[in-house]
């Protein structure tokens, strides 16, 4: 209990709930929606974000922001019309957007950037500020969703009968994006750019085949997410590991024994 009152183990803590939250909601969205390599896209994409705010010495967390903003809005226009050719256009925008954040931190001109920090996540440096400006997101993602939560159910089981229905199916498409793009920001910081997709699929998965409602699918994958974030932090303090990666293999380990014991219990029932 004494590493509760170190700084910067509580700010880990909030900044590992906050984003818990927002990927246990945003995540559902994208596990219904069956769009996990699009939300990949963005989360990888986003490291162009990075680049900038170090080669023009910015602020890192609203660059990324921005940027990944940005590459939803691209995205959702591109995609928008040409879902057969989703998976192509989605690959490039990762290739580039990767890409160009590399080449910013190459050339950026005395400073040596820690790449890892921002691939794998450094989620016991998080600072305050950060933390503050992360509180602001959940509130935006939960706030939208909330607003327009009917509308999001509709078009993530049946998009052409909501069209019919007069869902304005379009300006649902980039908002869902925009929510994914904030959602990742967060996630960063936590997991890593590399890692984030985890926290995103792997609560939401084992609570779909079980929550009545989507809107409990968020609260369960929420409360998932925090349990392997919070989990995953004491271990790697405890046994000095990089904590995103711990978190991610705590969410794994809860995962396969999860599987594991329904596939048993299905085999005994049989």
């Amino acid at each position: 209990m004494e590493i509760l009152h170190l700084p910067f183990i509580q700010n880990a803590i909030c900044a590992g709930i906050l984003a818990a939250i927002a990927c246990g909601i945003m995540g559902s969205l994208v596990v219904v929606n069956r769009s996990v390599f699009m939300a990949g896209g963005i989360a990888h994409a986003a490291y162009g974000g990075v680049g900038i705010a170090f080669y023009f010495s910015l602020p890192a967390l609203p660059c990324i922001v921005a940027f990944s903003l940005l590459i939803a809005f691209i995205m959702g226009a591109l995609t928008l019309k040409r879902r057969g050719r989703m998976d192509t256009i989605i690959g490039v925008l990762w290739a580039v957007g990767m890409a160009l954040g590399i080449i910013l931190v190459d050339i950026t001109p005395g400073y040596n950037v820690d790449l890892m920090s921002f691939l794998f996540g450094s989620i016991l440096a998080v600072p305050r500020s950060d933390v503050h400006f992360m509180v602001a997101l959940v509130v935006i993602i939960v706030f939208l969703v909330i607003c327009f939560y009917k509308d999001l159910l509709s078009v993530s089981y049946d998009r052409e009968f909501s069209q019919v229905r007069g869902v304005k199916v379009v300006p649902l498409h980039f908002l869902f994006l925009c929510l994914v793009a904030l959602a990742v920001v967060m996630t960063i910081r936590v997991v890593g750019l590399i890692l984030v997709m985890a926290l995103f699929t792997i609560a939401p998965y084992l609570v779909e085949k079980y929550a009545g409602s989507l809107a409990k699918m968020m609260v369960w994958s929420s409360i998932l997410n925090i349990i392997f974030v919070l989990s995953g932090l004491f271990i790697s303090f405890r046994f000095d590991l990089t904590s995103g990666a711990t978190i991610i293999l705590t969410a794994a380990l809860f995962f396969i024994v999860f599987e594991s014991g329904a596939w048993l219990l299905r085999k005994l029932a049989i």
